[in-house]
C-alpha cells in the first residue's frame, strides 16, 4: 500500500498520488471545489465536480471549477460509461442512501474509483461509544441530531463489502492527523482512502 505525498492537505495529497498527470476526473460531492482545483494545479487534471448545494456550486465556480448541480442519489445517468479516468467520492459515501448503486455507477463512469470515508472503528470513536455518547470528531463533526451521515462503517466493514461485491482494492491509505497508519489501521486510523475497480470478470454490482 502506498504512503501519501507530503503537502499542506495530506488528504488531498493522498488522492493526488493516485491521479495520473493530465487525467480526466469527476469529483462527486465536490463541496467548494478545492480538491479539483488542487488536482488541476498539481496533476494538470481536467473534469467536473458534482454537488447538490447552491452554496457549494457557487463556491466551486469561484474556485474556477466546472461544476454540475445534481443529486447523487439520482445516479450518474448523465455521464457516459468510461467518460473519466477517475471518479472520486471523498467523505460522502456515509451520507448516501443507495451505496451499492452509487459505487456501481462510479465504476461504470470511471476507469477507477477513489473513495474516502471516516473510520467508525477508530479508537477515539469507540471510546465515545463506550462512554455512552454518539461520537464527534474532526472526521465526524456533527451531533446526532443534525448529522447527514446515515451509514457509519469501519475499514473492516468496507473491505468485507468489497469482497462480497466483486470490487478490487488496488490501493489503500489510512491516516490519522495527516499521518499514515500501518499498524492496526481499523483501530488507529481515522480516515481511510481506497482506490478501486471491478474485479476481473466480475458483473457490475446489483442495486
Amino acid at each position: 500500500m502506498s504512503a501519501p505525498l507530503t503537502g499542506s492537505r495530506p488528504d488531498f495529497a493522498t488522492i493526488a498520488q493516485w491521479v495520473a498527470e493530465g487525467a480526466r476526473v469527476l469529483d462527486l460531492g465536490c463541496g467548494d471545489g478545492t480538491l479539483l482545483r488542487f488536482l488541476r494545479d498539481t496533476r494538470n487534471a481536467t473534469g467536473y465536480g458534482v454537488d447538490i448545494s447552491d452554496e457549494n456550486v457557487l463556491a466551486s465556480v469561484g474556485n474556477g471549477v466546472n461544476v454540475i448541480q445534481s443529486d447523487l442519489e439520482a445516479g450518474l445517468s448523465g455521464f457516459e460509461s468510461g467518460s473519466f479516468d477517475y471518479v472520486i467520492l471523498s467523505q460522502t459515501l456515509q451520507a448516501m442512501k443507495h451505496t451499492e448503486r452509487l459505487l456501481n455507477e462510479i465504476l461504470r463512469v470511471g476507469r477507477e474509483g477513489i473513495v474516502t470515508f471516516p473510520n467508525f472503528g477508530y479508537w477515539r470513536v469507540r471510546a465515545q461509544l463506550v462512554a455512552g455518547r454518539m461520537p464527534v470528531s474532526r472526521e465526524l463533526p456533527y451531533q446526532w441530531y443534525d448529522t447527514p451521515n446515515i451509514h457509519l462503517f469501519t475499514i473492516r466493514d468496507f473491505e468485507t463489502f468489497c469482497r462480497g461485491h466483486a470490487l478490487r482494492i488496488l490501493d489503500r491509505v489510512v491516516l490519522t492527523d495527516g499521518q499514515p497508519v500501518s499498524v492496526a489501521p481499523n483501530l488507529f486510523g481515522s480516515l481511510a482512502f481506497y482506490r478501486l475497480d471491478h474485479a476481473p470478470g466480475a458483473n457490475p454490482i446489483q442495486p
